[in-house]
């Protein structure tokens, strides 16, 4: 699943290759994939490790929620923080999700790339958050 990259040089961000790390063990609650950010200039990639997906589909969904906005930022990250995701609720009916891609150990001071995707308030946020959850429950059980 995808978002972002509606206009030229626009960066787009996806995740992808659902994965169970310990698939012998039935109730293993984590849940890895791959999150790409792609535009003209830049290709940036990071493995996520999450705990049955950190509630990042309800994140989404509690921000669809809030047609009428909000003030400051609201901000999710993933279980080794390698994924965060930061909302803002501008003027016009619009959600702006900035995309924290991290990599190596944050004691390293390890690599940080950030991509900005603008979403319609209400049902936009709201596809995606189901987007989100069915990525997420897809989870590379099978």
């Amino acid at each position: 699943m995808s978002v972002g990259g509606g206009r030229s040089g626009a960066v787009r961000v996806s995740l992808s290759e659902p994965t169970r790390p310990f698939p012998e063990d039935a109730d293993d609650p984590m849940l890895d994939f791959v999150v790409r950010a792609r535009g003209e200039w830049v290709s940036v990639e990071v493995s996520v490790r999450t705990m049955y997906g950190d509630g990042l589909d309800g994140f989404l969904a509690k921000l669809a929620e809030g047609l009428r906005g909000w003030d400051g930022s609201r901000t999710w990250r993933s279980l080794e923080r390698d994924l965060t995701l930061s909302a803002t609720h501008g003027s016009g009916g619009y959600v702006r999700l900035t995309w924290g891609l991290h990599g190596g150990p944050a004691s390293d001071n390890g690599w940080r790339f950030e991509a900005t995707t603008v979403h319609a308030a209400g049902e936009d946020m709201r596809r995606l958050a189901a987007e989100v959850g069915v990525f997420l429950r897809g989870g590379g059980r099978t």
